[in-house]
């Protein structure tokens, strides 16, 4: 079992910036890769970016391409995702998840080959 608990959502203008955290617990953290995704009402879970389990790959969505930057801290057994330059069409509910393929290069962008997900944390970018 992982769990994994967002923060660090919140209203913020647009052009501003966020970092979300992820803190997972249950297994060992370094091992495997992770992944965001968001959702916005009404539409379908998207992919935002993902990371290895050592970090040496990285995978992002083409809207947040060059504005989001994802990171892991396998001490504090979190991953960040920097959010700069949002955008009003940014505002979505983001998910962290956990891809349990064991020292893999893998940053999936499929929401099927993650087995653990976050509750979410809000986020909304006003215009």
């Amino acid at each position: 079992q992982v769990q994994l608990v967002e923060s660090g959502g919140g209203l913020v203008q647009a052009g501003g910036s966020l970092r979300l955290s992820c803190a997972a617990s249950g297994r060992t953290f370094s091992s495997y890769a992770m992944g965001w995704f968001r959702q916005a009402p009404g539409t379908e879970r998207e992919f935002v970016a993902a990371i290895s389990f050592s970090g040496g790959t990285t995978a992002y969505g083409d809207s947040v391409k060059g504005r989001f930057t994802i990171s892991r801290d396998n001490a504090k057994n979190t991953v960040y995702l920097q959010m700069n330059s949002l955008k009003p069409e940014d505002t979505a509910v983001y998910y962290c998840a956990a891809d349990l393929v064991y020292y893999s290069h893998r940053a999936s962008e499929a929401a099927r080959d993650y087995d653990y997900w976050g509750q979410g944390t809000q986020v909304t970018v006003s215009s």
